[in-house]
């Protein structure tokens, strides 16, 4: 199989298009994040403190402190939720919508949740596991026969299991813009998930499968690519009917071939090497990192799953089942396991959370909820960066609003 020219004008269904070029703050993230020093606008706390009362221990007063002093650390514009065990909602944003402008960011905003829309797909290929349609350990080339083909590659030796852990061994070939002229040439482009899949045949495995870990995006297409051979159905459609309705998710959609944001939203900005601060909003993205979301839904998607609504205990301990992310990978998520589409960290005061977070190009999302879904936090930042140690900086302090706001609550000390 070889990879095509992007189209233009994508003319395919929706379910087999829409993978285009994109910043490559996920893929290779432990190698090179996103952006250079940040000079982004910044704005008075807008985060209006009457949407809830305060929770026991991490109240709103430090929900407006930790989101300010990420927009201080040169983000454009922050947004963060915690959830309850209550169900009540802490909610607070900071910086600007618009860089330039006095446009306060919506606290209810819609942004682009990026990879964690893989905790989506592995939902669901569990669902299937569970209805008997599917297995963990079947092969790809069971399901795709001759798709995962040369250079090393053999889907014959590859599981979905494997897919969902990101112990498969497939490279990573994503298109992406590394200059804000490639991302005006490029922001339009789409690809078929075969093309992408195609660029990843060009590459020698990363490793044989089930003896390391690499976080490989085209696994994940794969998958997609199992599901509508499985059901005979797009995969977004599974999800759609699967998750989103079911927990009442209204606000989580996939924009296709539009490349804005339903309003309101803040815009997405991208700080490049050169130090050029490029507005990338408007882009379209592939179908599962281009999932756009709110960070309500994203709680309630988090705190559904967890909570044991989306899948059975079997299915729940399938998902839970961890190993060690790769060395380098240490570095943002320090002690961290990957599961089957969930990662697993340590909270600072004991137990662990579970999360999937996310970047695109201008959106960088962090999550995370207790073990039995009580409480459930969603942070969206609207800048990145190409520089690794400033997008490192930015990650842990948003990390560390995560620790926070999960760890001051009863009960997160279960953990798992």
């Amino acid at each position: 199989m070889r990879s095509t020219t992007p189209a233009s004008a994508p003319k395919h269904r929706p379910s087999q298009q829409r993978h285009r070029r994109i910043g490559r703050w996920w893929p290779a993230v432990a190698a090179a994040l996103l952006g250079t020093a940040a000079a982004a606008a910044a704005a008075q706390p807008a985060d209006g403190d009457a949407a809830a009362p305060s929770a026991p221990g991490y109240r709103q007063d430090d929900l407006r402190r930790d989101t300010s002093a990420l927009q201080a650390l040169g983000i454009t514009g922050v947004q963060a939720r915690v959830t309850t065990a209550s169900g009540r909602d802490l909610v607070s944003a900071a910086g600007v919508a618009v860089a330039g402008t006095n446009r306060p960011v919506p606290r209810d905003g819609y942004f682009r949740m990026a990879s964690t829309g893989k905790a989506l797909m592995a939902t669901v290929v569990l669902q299937l596991v569970g209805e008997g349609r599917l297995s963990l350990d079947d092969t790809v080339d069971r399901r795709l026969p001759g798709v995962v083909d040369g250079n090393g590659n053999d889907g014959r030796k590859i599981t979905v299991r494997q897919l969902l852990q990101n112990t498969s061994g497939l490279h990573d070939d994503l298109p992406g813009f590394d200059t804000p002229q490639e991302y005006y040439r490029h922001r339009y482009d789409t690809y078929t998930p075969e093309q992408i899949v195609a660029r990843a045949m060009k590459h020698h495995p990363d490793f044989r499968p089930g003896t390391g870990w690499s976080y490989s995006n085209t696994g994940y297409v794969v998958l997609g690519m199992i599901v509508e051979k499985a059901t005979g159905h797009p995969w977004q459609d599974e999800v759609e009917s699967r998750i989103l309705k079911p927990l009442g998710m209204h606000h989580t959609y996939l924009p296709g071939t539009t490349p804005t944001l339903r309003r309101p939203h803040a815009h997405g900005y991208q700080v490049f090497a050169s130090g050029e601060r490029t507005d990338v909003t408007r882009q379209i993205v592939p179908d599962l990192g281009g999932y756009v979301s709110t960070t309500a839904d994203v709680n309630r998607f988090f705190r559904g799953l967890l909570g044991g609504r989306l899948l059975s205990g079997a299915g729940m301990a399938e998902m839970r089942d961890t190993v060690p992310v790769a060395k380098r990978f240490e570095v943002i998520w320090p002690g961290g396991r990957y599961g089957l589409g969930l990662v697993n960290r340590p909270l600072t005061c004991g137990g662990t959370y579970w999360s999937h977070e996310g970047g695109e190009a201008g959106y960088i999302t962090l999550n995370g909820a207790t073990g039995d879904g009580g409480r459930a936090v969603t942070v969206s930042m609207t800048t990145s960066f190409n520089d690794f140690g400033t997008s490192l900086r930015h990650h842990k302090a948003a990390g560390d609003l995560v620790d926070r706001a999960l760890c001051d609550t009863s009960g997160n000390r279960r953990g798992q």
